[in-house]
């Protein structure tokens, strides 16, 4: 049986975009390992259906996908892969049932998988798609904290604004925190927040916070062409550093949610049962 009280410990926040290319999969794998390292289990949710990438910026094969899981094929210990110490991965998969459209029989294969899950995790982080799309919707809707990545792009902020619009409009999320990516340094990324924050506030009636920003460094451009973890090629890195004191504020903001909710009512949502 599942432990209540460990799922519902466990913080869940998805990491998600309105459009594709802001270095989503790079902030999950890095921000996982940097929990890690401050002692925290991780638990990472490859939820970008169409282009599951975790597994290689960790450096590891995994065997199997969620959709073996609905489909009955495997069992969550077949498929749950260590990727780091304290790390650990569902990987996602491409063309997998929507979850908001499984039957009742994948349902149930879910939550059997789901109670074989090992216990006492910290986190989990969803690595979601881009976009609006009903799957990515639902799953930002499910998490506690819904994390938007924005970057200088300008069209980052029209699909981020869209995003967070229709997530209100049809979820009613109205908290979202805010990283700011591939900027040149933390004053680009404050000014992005800044410029952002002041049109959500002037047409929609939402909470933003600030968790931080990733500076574009020499070296994180150097790992992400080789589909690697800047915290293992160069823990003094800009980049690196900037990563750990995103977590900082992570921690800091997680002493502020209720323990309520947590991983049961994520898994609760994304399989029908809430």
């Amino acid at each position: 049986m599942v432990n209540s009280f460990d799922l519902y410990r466990t913080r869940t926040i998805s990491i998600t975009s309105g459009k594709g290319g802001v270095g989503k999969t790079t902030i999950v794998a890095n921000l996982a390992l940097a929990l890690s390292q401050k002692g925290k289990k991780v638990l990472i949710l490859d939820g970008d259906l169409g282009m599951a990438n975790v597994d290689i910026f960790f450096g590891v094969k995994t065997e199997g996908n969620i959709h073996d899981i609905i489909s009955g094929r495997k069992e969550m210990t077949d498929i749950l892969k260590e990727v780091a110490k304290d790390v650990f991965l569902i990987p996602g998969g491409s063309g997998v049932v929507e979850f908001n459209h499984l039957n009742h029989f994948e349902r149930r294969a879910m939550m059997e998988a789901i109670s074989t899950l090992p216990m006492g995790f910290d986190y989990l982080l969803i690595d979601t798609a881009p976009g609006i799309a009903e799957n990515v919707l639902f799953l930002n809707s499910a998490a506690q904290t819904v994390s938007v990545v924005l970057t200088p792009d300008p069209s980052s902020f029209t699909d981020a604004y869209a995003l967070m619009k229709v997530l209100n409009k049809q979820y009613r999320v109205n908290k979202f925190s805010i990283i700011c990516n591939q900027v040149r340094d933390e004053q680009e990324g404050l000014g992005i927040y800044g410029r952002f924050n002041d049109v959500v506030n002037r047409f929609l009636n939402l909470g933003l916070d600030y968790w931080g920003s990733i500076p574009n460094d020499p070296v994180l451009r150097k790992v992400n062409q080789m589909q690697r973890l800047v915290l293992r090629h160069d823990a003094g890195a800009e980049s690196s550093q900037a990563i750990r004191q995103i977590c900082n504020q992570i921690e800091k903001s997680s002493r502020q949610i209720e323990t309520t909710g947590g991983m049961q009512m994520f898994w609760d949502q994304v399989v029908g049962f809430a």
